[in-house]
């Protein structure tokens, strides 16, 4: 029987990797389990969401920017030069209850280790419509991030559309009223969800213009987003609005399934609670870092933070234990 594995990283975002890296660079000798593509409703890749988008400006070190996919490729290659295993497999299930502790992947294979770090990210809700998701994977226009994506060239100074109603839409409208011409709310209800203070922020903006009872039914355009269809939700009316921008804020989903049946304490929306300000769960050895434990910021700057905290507080850990 071999010996069990020192560390096993499962996802492959900006968190994934960079625990891989620290990990591997403290002779952790990692395994990090990539996952397989997915394309139902959404894409899902390894490599998280930055490879759906195409350009990114805000993370540290690239002042022309870089695209979301050779991001990626630069953290792997960095892994796996200190020594990072790859296995392009999804962990399906976990044991937790023992030392080792045990994990199961899609492929059938059984992984006996001593610590896992949980680096599996959050998908983006969508609509889920043909020319929405399409667009969105092309760099076509549509994105589940202002914050990541609003202050490109392509969208300043041009009519952006905002979906949703709840604080996440409210941010996301919030931000880009810096850089439209003018933010269109799109909500299929009379009222927002929001707090009170949120919807303030957009309601009182003078380039700001709130669609009530409105759904987005089709994204017009064949390489980038031209309009999009609205329908009335009460006289099933349809009409066009001309946006050169569409973000999608109806929130996300963290990719924590394979936890369920697991001790690992999570919220009722399935993010991963850390009751510290590490990156340590309830459960000893088991850590997570990224958007899978992090319902507030998303960005791949706050991931790859939290995936170093993982690998540095997974090597303590071990350091500390008399196996």
């Amino acid at each position: 029987m071999p010996s069990p594995e020192n560390c096993v990283i499962i996802g492959s975002g900006p968190a994934g990797w960079t625990a891989a890296i620290y990990a591997a660079r403290a002779n952790l000798e990692p395994i990090c389990c990539i996952g397989v593509p997915q394309s139902n409703p959404a894409p899902v890749l390894p490599g998280g969401q930055l490879m759906l988008t195409t350009d990114v400006e805000n993370y540290p070190g690239f002042p022309e920017g870089i695209s979301g996919p050779e991001m990626m490729q630069h953290f792997q290659a960095q892994a796996e030069r200190f020594g990072t295993r790859i296995l392009g497999e999804d962990v399906v299930s976990c044991d937790f209850s023992s030392q080792p502790m045990r994990l199961t992947t899609s492929g059938g294979k059984e992984i006996e280790t001593r610590s896992v770090i949980v680096a599996t990210g959050a998908t983006a809700n969508w609509i889920g419509l043909d020319n929405e998701l399409r667009l969105a994977t092309s760099g076509g226009g549509v994105s589940a991030c202002a914050v990541c994506d609003g202050a490109l060239p392509i969208f300043r100074d041009k009519p952006l559309a905002v979906v949703g109603g709840g604080d996440s839409a409210m941010e996301e409208a919030s931000y880009l009223l810096k850089f439209a011409s003018t933010v269109h709310v799109i909500h299929r209800r009379d009222s927002f969800r929001a707090s009170k203070a949120m919807q303030e922020r957009v309601l009182g903006a003078e380039n700001a213009k709130v669609h009530w009872n409105s759904a987005v039914v089709d994204v017009i355009g064949d390489t980038m987003i031209e309009a999009v269809e609205l329908e009335d939700t009460v006289t099933g009316e349809r009409s066009r609005l001309d946006v050169n921008g569409l973000f999608v804020a109806i929130g996300h989903t963290p990719a924590s399934k394979f936890l369920q049946g697991t001790d690992v304490q999570m919220d009722d929306k399935g993010y991963v609670l850390l009751p510290t300000r590490t990156s340590q769960t309830n459960l000893p050895g088991v850590f997570a870092a990224g958007d899978v434990a992090d319902a507030q910021y998303r960005q791949a700057i706050t991931a790859a933070g939290m995936g170093c905290q993982a690998a540095l507080d997974a090597e303590h850990w071990l350091a500390d234990q008399s196996f």
